[in-house]
C-alpha cells in the first residue's frame, strides 16, 4: 500500500488517500484500488478498482497522488486514472488535514482477492516492496503542531502546486483517463446502488449510458480479469514502484 494519512495524529477523524495493491489470482492480472477518506469517514469508502495493464513485480512504475484543496488526481505512470473534484456537499469527507506519506505491506486477503477466496501463501514470506525516487511537492505543515502553514511561503508553494502540469487535467489527459477507465476499471463506488442505496456520492459524475456498463454492485460488466502476460520469472517481491506524491 502507498498512502497519504494522518491516522497517527487523528485516530478517530483521520484523512487518507490510498493506492492499495490487491494482488491477483495465480496467473491473473494484478489489481490496484484507490480510496479516499476524510475526517474518519471509513464507513463511507470511496473505492475504485482497476486491472493494471502490466505486472508490477517485473519492473518499476510510478504511482502519484495530486492532493490539492479543490481536487485529487491519482496517476499510474503519466496517465491520470481517477479525478475527485471537491463538492460542497462532501463536507468533511474531503481530506483537509496535513498528511504524511506511508508505504506498508499488509494482509487483506480476507476480502481483497475474490472476496477472500484466495489467501496469502506465507510459504513465500518474507515479502518485500521496493519504492524509489520518492517526490513530495507542496506546502509543508508545521512539524510540531501538524497544522498547515499560513505564511507567504506557504501561499507560494500552494500556487506552484495548483499551476503545475500534474495538477491540471488537459483534454489530452482526460481522453487518456477515460480510455484507461473504460479498459481497466472493474469497480466504482459511484455505481454501487446496493451498498449506497440512497444514491451516489455528490462528487460522482454519473451518466445513464455509462451506468449500463456496471452492475447494481458497481462491478463492471465488460472489464474482466485476463491471463497475465508472460514475463520474467516472479520472485518474492510483492511489487516495485516509484512513488510521487504532491500534496497541499
Amino acid at each position: 500500500m502507498l498512502q497519504l494519512s494522518n491516522g497517527d495524529v487523528y485516530e478517530k477523524t483521520h484523512d487518507e488517500l490510498d493506492f492499495e495493491f490487491l494482488g491477483s489470482r495465480w496467473g491473473g492480472q494484478w489489481r490496484v484500488q484507490t480510496n479516499v477518506y476524510g475526517n474518519g469517514s471509513t464507513s463511507r469508502g470511496r473505492e475504485e478498482r482497476y486491472l493494471l495493464p502490466f505486472d508490477p513485480t517485473v519492473e518499476a512504475h510510478s504511482y502519484s497522488i495530486l492532493w490539492a484543496p479543490t481536487h485529487i488526481i491519482f496517476y499510474v505512470d503519466d496517465t491520470p486514472i481517477r479525478e475527485v473534484i471537491r463538492h460542497p456537499d462532501m463536507g468533511g469527507d474531503f481530506p483537509a488535514k496535513p498528511m504524511a506519506v506511508y508505504a506498508t505491506i499488509w494482509d487483506g486477503s480476507a476480502w481483497a482477492t475474490d472476496g477472500g477466496k484466495y489467501k496469502v501463501n506465507y510459504k513465500y514470506a518474507p515479502f518485500a516492496s521496493d519504492f524509489s525516487e520518492l517526490a513530495v511537492v507542496g506546502s509543508r505543515a508545521d512539524p510540531v503542531l501538524r497544522v498547515p502553514r499560513r505564511d507567504g511561503a506557504a501561499h507560494q508553494d500552494l500556487l506552484a502546486l495548483m499551476t503545475a502540469d500534474y495538477a491540471v487535467v488537459t483534454p489530452r489527459k482526460r481522453a487518456a483517463m477515460r480510455a484507461f477507465r473504460a479498459r481497466q476499471m472493474t469497480y466504482t463506488v459511484c455505481y454501487d446502488a446496493v451498498r449506497y442505496a440512497d444514491g451516489p456520492f455528490p462528487e460522482c459524475d454519473n451518466s445513464d449510458e455509462e451506468r449500463e456498463s456496471f452492475s447494481a454492485w458497481g462491478e463492471s460488466k465488460t472489464v474482466v480479469m485476463r491471463p497475465r502476460a508472460r514475463g520474467r520469472r516472479r520472485g518474492r517481491k510483492a511489487g516495485r514502484g516509484r512513488a510521487g506524491v504532491s500534496s497541499s
